[in-house]
């Protein structure tokens, strides 16, 4: 198992602020100025996190149906085949991440769409693309999963 140290700036930001990002044209500036640092400091430890892979995503976490369309989507594709059918997947601006799975479906990602039409024919844009057939699986019930963690960095 690897081990990546993250300094005291780097954990008090990730402590602070796995929830309740500021929403403001200075996010980066409102954490220094709470935590009174540079902005630029902020900036810096945490594209450094990103690069460590200590961090995999800053972005806002939003009610999609309310906003637009999506659903959950799978390809059965053959295994030599998969890193390849998973760039073309990623070309679609509309595909927020995929992830394999050992499955007969190996291919899952989420797309999210304007509306539903659009939803529908980003579907098919992708299986014209990939050549396989999507498994559609639209969400019929919401749950919230709270995927705040608090850390122990001792």
């Amino acid at each position: 198992m690897m081990s990546i140290a993250v300094d005291a700036l780097g954990q008090k930001i990730i402590d602070r602020y796995q929830k309740g990002f500021p929403l403001s044209a200075t996010p980066f500036k409102d954490i220094a100025d709470e935590l009174g640092v540079l902005e630029q400091d902020v900036i810096d430890c945490v594209s450094s996190l990103q690069q460590t892979d200590v961090v995999s995503r800053v972005g806002p976490v939003f009610n999609h149906k309310k906003a637009g369309d999506s659903t959950l989507a799978a390809i059965s594709v053959p295994e030599e085949l998969l890193s390849e059918v998973a760039e073309m997947v990623n070309q679609f601006d509309e595909v927020n991440h995929n992830y394999a799975r050992e499955h007969k479906y190996n291919l899952w990602f989420v797309v999210t769409a304007t509306d539903q039409q659009h939803l529908k024919k980003t579907l098919q844009a992708i299986e014209n693309k990939t050549g396989y057939p999507i498994l559609n699986l639209p969400m019929e019930q919401a749950y919230h999963i709270d995927l705040g963690f608090k850390l122990n960095w001792s």
